[in-house]
């Protein structure tokens, strides 16, 4: 687990807060602010919407673009939204300059051999590769999770976010009877083309992937084969292992370009055979009186352990509707009745606005707010390994 304030550090002066600069000219901003002054500034998602039945939500799709079917009052954030974020909004990261800084809140763990990795008796095993990407071993079932292997996240290697912290994984770090890939979504910090090429060209048709409906012809267009595409609630038996997926709801979207927004579904998963389950939540909001979560640890928990995002935030009117808060997280916990959880989703990208190490210090406070065991629901180094017998 990690140390959340290293001693002799001090966070408030590692790094000084500043606000973005923009250079524009003068007539370019007041068409800029007239702009975002007559674009509706769409809050990230109401306090209350709905109240769904019990009935399990299915996907929708309109004018050929899925939509999230379970709450109407959901909007995409504006344009002027974005800008005003973008324009306004002060940088709160407060990373630290050096390596060295950053190596004390947040060291990467690896390891010499591969061999120690892996799990060799029946159990579960859980390794925090960074971000939304875990390596994961189900007994004899070993998989990744929206594995990005890269050090941006965007259309091209040097354009998009770049990584504060490494891999702890690499695709030569992994066993060869890497199983299976699961992708929630198509967004560049889940769907990496390079990340993708790398694991096709060491493992071919021996790995299967796992996508949500629409995603499917991306791979194909990539050259990778066995690629099983899965509609909300949908599931699939992997026979070899004995293992049962489920592809479940998550309150997202999605687009890899300018023309494909939400043209392919997102979700999360559970993954479970005889001994154990594992919940993987790809990334979502939370869905405020409407039952998704609830539905999902109904259908298919208590699980034994689950990977919930709890960073990139902040700012919450822009951003609630699409990630959760950590307090959101814990919420989402309760709902799918996990036994563990650990936090991903944070701590490798500054994707937002909080301080980097704020995602970990809300989740604790969460978790001691519900009156939760401490143990519950924590975070882990990256690359640390976590076992559950």
């Amino acid at each position: 687990m990690i140390n959340l304030i290293p001693s002799g550090y001090n966070r408030i002066t590692t790094s000084s807060t500043k606000k973005r600069k923009v250079i524009c000219c003068g007539a370019i901003v007041a068409v800029i602010l007239l702009v975002m002054a007559l674009t509706a500034l769409v809050p990230a998602i109401p306090s209350t919407t709905y109240k769904s039945s019990d009935e399990f939500v299915k996907s929708r799709m309109e004018n050929g673009r899925y939509v999230n079917s379970f709450n109407p009052e959901y909007k995409f954030p504006s344009l002027g939204a974005v800008l005003w974020w973008k324009l306004t909004t002060q940088v709160n990261t407060r990373l630290p300059k050096t390596i060295e800084e950053l190596d004390k809140f947040l060291p990467v763990i690896r390891y010499e051999k591969p061999e120690e990795l892996y799990r060799t008796t029946p159990g579960l095993r859980f390794n925090w590769i960074g971000h939304a990407s875990c390596f994961v071993q189900m007994n004899n079932f070993r998989f990744l999770v929206d594995p990005v292997f890269s050090e941006r996240c965007g259309i091209t290697s040097f354009i998009g976010p770049k990584r504060f912290r490494p891999p702890a994984l690499t695709t030569n770090d992994l066993p060869e009877d890497l199983d299976a890939i699961f992708i929630s979504h198509n967004h560049f910090d889940h769907l990496d083309y390079p990340s993708v090429k790398s694991l096709n060209a060491r493992y071919g048709k021996r790995l299967t992937w796992f996508c949500g409906r629409g995603t499917r012809q991306w791979f194909l267009d990539s050259h990778v084969q066995n690629v099983v595409e899965l509609d909300w609630w949908e599931e699939y038996h992997f026979a070899k292992k004995g293992v049962n997926i489920a592809f479940c709801p998550a309150q997202h979207w999605s687009r890899r370009t300018a023309f494909d927004q939400n043209k392919s579904l997102w979700g999360g998963y559970a993954i479970s055979d005889a001994t154990h389950r594992f919940y993987f939540a790809g990334d979502t909001g939370y869905t405020h009186n409407i039952s998704i979560f609830r539905e999902i640890g109904k259908k298919y928990g208590p699980f034994d352990l689950s990977a919930i995002p709890i960073g990139a935030y902040e700012p919450q009117w822009m951003m609630a509707a699409q990630h959760v808060s950590p307090s959101e997280a814990v919420q989402i916990h309760i709902d799918v009745q996990s036994k563990k959880s650990i936090g991903i989703h944070w701590g490798t990208w500054a994707l937002t606005d909080e301080y980097f190490m704020e995602p970990p210090e809300k989740l604790s406070q969460a978790v001691k707010i519900n009156q939760l065991d401490p143990s519950s629901f924590i975070v882990v180094k990256h690359g640390e390994i976590f076992d559950l017998s």
